[in-house]
């Protein structure tokens, strides 16, 4: 019975790991294909989601099927409920990543509207706090959890200067507006991937600690 039970949990493990790898896939095709404009790989980042989607369904089933064969306790009914809810945010995070593709398509028909630079830099650090989250969700690793909270706030202040600069380019050039509104709404899709990728982190302390730190006063104890 102890080994069926390790089986399982490892299989469940695994097919995290394969939609958590599938979605970064997605995440480094459409932030290559934004800088490279290639709408041959922002179309390939669409068609992958439908896969992502029946692994969303392949966890939650594994996950289901655990509780109900084994009635897990403690620490690994944690690591199952987390499983549960990990699906749905990387299913997200893989439809933030199709929004991406969505932009890319619309943006190669023209010039760029300027070097990109921050944007690209942006979506490698949202990505960076997905790959974390993943690995420090299967190590059960709280202070991993938390150090990807901490990095939301340098996300966040990308966004606000990306948006600033794409705001004085439609003010001062009405012609670019266009442009600019795809590059914010890139910029956008971004921030959300760093937000789900934090909600993961946030998880991660549960699972590890048995503490709900989530709507938590960042200055809260408990």
């Amino acid at each position: 019975m102890h080994r069926q039970f390790e089986e399982d949990l490892e299989q469940l493990k695994q097919a995290i790991l394969v939609m958590a790898g599938l979605v970064e896939s997605s995440l480094a095709d459409a932030a290559k294909a934004l800088t490279t404009q290639d709408s041959e790989l922002a179309e390939e980042v669409i068609r992958r989601d439908d896969e992502i989607d029946q692994w969303e369904l392949e966890v939650d089933r594994l996950a289901t099927e655990f509780i109900v064969r084994h009635q897990p306790a403690a620490g690994d009914l944690r690591f199952v409920i987390v499983a549960i809810k990990l699906g749905p945010e990387l299913e997200r995070i893989a439809d933030n990543a199709v929004n991406i593709a969505q932009r890319v398509l619309h943006l190669s028909k023209y010039p760029l509207l300027k070097p990109l630079i921050d944007l690209p830099r942006m979506l490698a650090l949202a990505h960076a706090m997905v790959s974390d989250a993943i690995a420090a969700y299967v190590a059960r690793d709280a202070g991993a959890g938390r150090a990807i909270i901490d990095r939301d706030d340098e996300v966040d202040s990308l966004y606000w200067q990306i948006f600033r600069e794409l705001l004085t380019y439609m003010i001062e050039d009405p012609t670019t507006i266009s442009r600019a509104i795809d590059l914010i709404l890139v910029a956008r899709f971004a921030e959300r991937i760093a937000d789900q990728a934090t909600n993961i982190g946030e998880e991660v302390v549960y699972l590890a600690e048995g503490r709900l730190i989530r709507h938590q006063h960042p200055d809260s104890e408990e």
